[in-house]
């Protein structure tokens, strides 16, 4: 199974981190390729996304279930293609390392399945990961943006 696997050590508090990624509409569109989503309820979301698997350029439509969240260091969720034969998991994992600072560990594998499953899983060997660190990197960047951003008052 493709897998990839990202960690990054943030000077944020684990509960800040846990406020954000704990709410999927929050990284869903940090996702590589970001499309649009549809919220079905708070555990199920499609997502489509343009996917780039070597030669091809495919929309991917996925349908994700959040399976486990545990306040304030889980939130783990499954992967099903819709309009392709591929399926898996991922995780943001939170691990504080002092009042201020956590470790977050971003984690996907996917896996193809079907006639050119051979081939889209040796393309997604490298790309997976890549695209786990691009995930994990956007969304700590963005929690590190709105956490200097101070709050508009009106």
């Amino acid at each position: 199974m493709p897998q990839g696997i990202h960690e990054i050590d943030l000077d944020l508090p684990v509960q800040t981190i846990w406020e954000f990624v704990s709410v999927m509409e929050n990284w869903i569109p940090l996702v590589p390729g970001y499309i649009s989503h549809e919220i079905i309820n708070e555990r199920q979301s499609t997502w489509m996304f343009n996917g780039d698997i070597g030669i091809m350029k495919k929309k991917i439509h996925l349908q994700v279930n959040i399976t486990e969240w545990t306040p304030p260091s889980l939130v783990k969720f499954n992967l099903t293609g819709i309009n392709e034969n591929f399926s898996g998991e991922g995780y943001f994992k939170t691990a504080s390392l002092g009042n201020q600072r956590t470790r977050m560990t971003c984690s996907l594998d996917i896996t193809a399945k079907g006639v050119k499953a051979p081939m889209i899983n040796s393309v997604l060997k490298s790309l997976v990961p890549k695209t786990t660190t691009e995930l994990a990197e956007a969304v700590a960047n963005r929690m590190l943006e709105m956490a200097s951003t101070p709050p508009t008052r009106s």
